[in-house]
């Protein structure tokens, strides 16, 4: 499975993930610079992990079962 992941990359090169992932192997990887400054805040960043805890959960999924199309 393809996924992007947002990361900074420091003058000298080296990279940080701005989300922490976990691989059962080692990949190869892909890196686009981007020309311009990320448009969304560092708190909205910052909080991304806790929301996540927050809505990414079996009571939420089941709670919003109703607005999700027939599989």
């Amino acid at each position: 499975m393809i996924q992007t992941i947002e990361a900074i990359v420091s003058e000298t090169g080296k990279v940080k993930l701005l989300t922490e992932i976990h691989l059962k192997e080692s990949r190869r990887a892909l890196v686009t610079i981007l020309e311009e400054e990320p448009k969304v805040s560092e708190t909205a960043m910052m909080s991304e992990n806790a929301l996540a805890t927050d809505w990414l959960n079996e009571y939420e999924d089941e709670a919003w079962q109703h607005l999700q199309p027939e599989r």
